[in-house]
C-alpha cells in the first residue's frame, strides 16, 4: 500500500514522504494512530497545503522533546525491592517500574519509551537506561536498585 507519512517513523522515513507498506502495517499501526495517510491524490493535495503547518508542529515537538530530555539527563531513579544474600532479586524491575519511579520524582513517562535492551534488571546495582522521547531524541537515566529489608 502506497502511503504518506504525516511524521518521521523509524525505519521507514520522514514528513511528507511516500512510502511502500504492507498493508496490514499500514491499515492497523500507521493509518491509526496518525503517523501516515493513504496516498491517494486527495490526499497529496492536501498534505501539500498542509505542509507547513506539520512541519512547523513537527519542530516543535522536537525542541520540547529537547528541552524534556535536559531535564531528564542524570535523573536517578531508585527501585527498592526484596533480594537474597546474593544480590539477585525475587523478582524483578521493569519499565514499568521505571516509569513508577519517574513519576514519582514528577515526570511523566511512557512505559512504552523506556528502553531496556537486556531485559528486566535482576540484580542489586546501578544500571543506565534510555529513554525515546521522539525518533531523534534519546534521554539517558539512572536506575538504582536496592535490596529492601
Amino acid at each position: 500500500m502506497q502511503i504518506i507519512l504525516m511524521e518521521k517513523v523509524v525505519n521507514l522515513g520522514n514528513l511528507g514522504d511516500l512510502v511502500k507498506v504492507k498493508d496490514g502495517y499500514a491499515r492497523n499501526f500507521l493509518i491509526p494512530y496518525g503517523k501516515a495517510k493513504r496516498a491517494t491524490p486527495a490526499a497529496l493535495k492536501e498534505f501539500e497545503a498542509k505542509r507547513a503547518e506539520l512541519e512547523k508542529a513537527a519542530a516543535e515537538k522536537l525542541v520540547a522533546a529537547q528541552e524534556f530530555a535536559t531535564k531528564l539527563e542524570g535523573v536517578v531513579v531508585t527501585v527498592a525491592r526484596k533480594a537474597g544474600v546474593d544480590g539477585r532479586l525475587f523478582g524483578s524491575v521493569t519499565n514499568y517500574d521505571v516509569a513508577d519511579g519517574l513519576k514519582a520524582l514528577g515526570f511523566s513517562v511512557e512505559k512504552s519509551d523506556i528502553r531496556m535492551p537486556n531485559g528486566p534488571l535482576k540484580m542489586i546495582g546501578e544500571s543506565t537506561l534510555e529513554i525515546a522521547l521522539h525518533t531523534d531524541v534519546l534521554a539517558t537515566i539512572k536506575v538504582a536498585v536496592v535490596g529492601e529489608q
